[in-house]
């Protein structure tokens, strides 16, 4: 039998599965100029709820989103962002749509592709069956799979408070 296994630390120093993820995304937060309601949403979605600043048109899983907010966050950080509304396209190694990030002043429009197949041909990774790795690049790379993140449109007028 492996020592390894009988001797494995359950202490509160060894860490759980995602609490990197967490580190990270608290990190992007604390560099972020979003409100703080948008951060306080954030956390709940990274955590398995909703949160009110959140809307997502359609059906998107909420793994892809994850991974979008923190791109957002991570890509826009001098961006006030006080909600976002998303609309996109899920499939199996990728995530296609727009985002729109309300600010008080303005509306910012991105056009956005996830995609971990893009990112495993990029580092010339392959699984047994000579396929891109896209499970591996997924796993490692998470939400830095952007193929794609363009600003398309901003509307200057000052944003709407009712989620559109």
């Amino acid at each position: 039998m492996n020592d390894d296994i009988l001797t494995h630390d359950n202490s509160a120093t060894s860490t759980r599965p995602g609490d990197d993820l967490l580190s990270e995304i608290e990190q992007i937060l604390g560099q972020s100029r979003a409100i703080e309601p948008f951060k306080m949403a954030v956390r709940s979605y990274h955590n398995g709820s909703g949160g009110e600043h959140i809307r997502v048109n359609g059906y998107a899983p909420s793994i892809k989103v994850k991974r979008l907010l923190t791109h957002i966050l991570a890509s826009e950080p001098h961006l006030v962002i006080e909600r976002i509304t998303l609309h996109g396209r899920s499939g199996c190694s990728d995530f296609v749509g727009t985002v729109k990030l309300h600010t008080a002043t303005e509306t910012r429009t991105f056009e956005f592709v996830w995609d971990c197949r893009w990112r495993a041909e990029q580092l010339g990774w392959t699984d047994c069956f000579g396929f891109p790795d896209q499970i591996r690049a997924a796993r490692e790379y998470d939400w830095q799979c952007f193929e794609r993140w363009e600003a398309v449109h901003v509307d200057g007028r000052t944003a709407s408070r009712v989620l559109e």
